[in-house]
């Protein structure tokens, strides 16, 4: 259906588009994966267009990402897919979240007749289009064959049409490496959202931190202490979630047993129950990456002010409701959040994707630093590897500076890959 409209400026979002091109028809996609769990894509096309770039979020709503109108005015396609865990990251797992993708680019390729498919990665977006492509370029049998968390999943006998092309708009590290620099340290009891060691605390002003907006300063040897201890925090949460899942597992190897069926029904109830039962982990504080306060860390090419993307205040988010990886499944504690258990690492998986790679890294970002958008950029097996500075925000923020990148987006694409037959 083809459609010009004016979304209403009380509903464009951070990463939203006001408007598409006229002429262009959105088509809903509702695509089933492997596993059979369901997940759909918007397509938004003009017409005759051979290259479809695709967006995706482990769970953000890419349906209006900002990016479109730049693409479809130059002669793409523009598919955005919400996978499985949209709106919801209590239980994603992103091996699964590969089952989805697979799912759409199929539709894309075998339905669609695209002939070339280019992945745009956003924010938590990078990482997982990339470690898509990562598997989807490794030949059968050498892709993973189970999750995080040792449950199997087979992704050999999976269909994951490759693409041909890898944007990377801010993108962070992963959502686990990002985790092991945020996550606070100075919990002492997972049960209490309150406990605190002083000497970890780095919204103590015993340890550097000044009341924003002032900048705080943390010494090498703070640091040190602190990112050590923010490894070993991870750790223990590991440890928890496996006990969980190994428990769990026990009780399903009872249910398996011979007999189990001639039990009394009390106790098959008992096993039953704890081979089913759906268990959280509540992580306390995970707004506390000293980085956000010490503009002196991560400064190269860094124009950011004292703040992290929840806002200018880090020292009081750590405490309130919400934030990244707060309620989690043990199983997507394992596979997403942790920094020592997950698999979708950005600098791991860019490693071996030798597709042509643009990164575009904004200067004053709070989430994505332009020295790791460096690092996975140098990391990059890819010969035709294009790297952009633009001084935005993490949401390519002020718009005229969105704009700078969109147009870098474009005039990466136009020599690379085929745009509409009428363009």
């Amino acid at each position: 259906m083809p459609q010009s409209q004016q979304v209403g400026a009380n509903a464009v979002g951070l990463i939203d588009f006001e408007a598409l091109p006229p002429g262009t028809g959105t088509t809903v996609l509702t695509v089933a994966a492997d596993d059979g769990a369901v997940s759909r894509g918007f397509l938004y096309s003009r017409g005759g267009e051979r290259t479809v770039v695709v967006v995706s979020h482990p769970r953000g709503d890419m349906s209006h990402h900002y990016a479109a109108p730049a693409v479809l005015e130059a002669g793409y396609a523009f598919y955005a897919h919400q996978p499985r865990s949209f709106n919801n990251d209590v239980d994603i797992e992103h091996e699964r979240l590969l089952l989805d993708l697979a799912a759409g680019l199929r539709r894309l390729k075998e339905e669609r007749g695209y002939q070339r498919i280019v992945l745009l990665g956003n924010s938590g977006g990078g990482s997982l289009l990339a470690f898509y492509q990562q598997q989807a370029g490794t030949a059968p049998p050498g892709r993973l064959t189970d999750t995080a968390s040792g449950d199997p999943l087979d992704l050999n006998a999976v269909d994951m049409p490759t693409a041909d092309g890898l944007v990377l708009i801010a993108a962070h590290p992963g959502q686990g490496t990002f985790m092991m620099t945020a996550i606070d340290p100075s919990v002492v009891d997972e049960d209490d959202p309150l406990a605190v060691d002083p000497e970890l605390d780095m919204y103590h002003p015993a340890n550097g931190f000044r009341e924003p907006p002032e900048p705080s300063t943390y010494t090498p040897e703070f640091l040190d202490r602190y990112r050590a201890a923010q490894r070993v925090r991870v750790a223990r949460l590991d440890a928890r979630a496996r006990a969980q899942i190994a428990e769990q597992r026990r009780h399903l190897r009872k249910m398996a047993a011979p007999g189990f069926s001639d039990l009394p029904v009390e106790e098959r109830n008992h096993l039953t129950r704890r081979a089913v039962v759906g268990q959280y982990m509540i992580v306390h504080r995970t707004e506390a990456d000293p980085a956000y306060l010490d503009v002196s860390l991560h400064s190269w090419k860094s124009t950011r002010k004292p703040a992290s993307i929840l806002g200018p205040r880090p020292d009081r988010t750590n405490y309130a409701p919400g934030g990244f990886g707060r309620l989690v499944t043990p199983r997507a504690w394992l596979s997403t959040w942790s920094g020592l258990s997950t698999r979708a690492r950005l600098i791991d998986s860019v490693r071996s994707v030798h597709d042509p790679l643009l990164m575009i890294s904004l200067t004053s970002d709070n989430l994505c630093f332009p020295d790791d958008t460096q690092a996975q950029f140098d990391a990059s097996a890819a010969e035709d590897k294009t790297i952009r500075f633009v001084d935005a925000e993490h949401f390519a923020t002020p718009l005229p500076k969105r704009a700078e990148a969109l147009r870098m987006v474009v005039e990466w694409l136009v020599p690379r890959f085929p745009a509409a037959r009428n363009q």
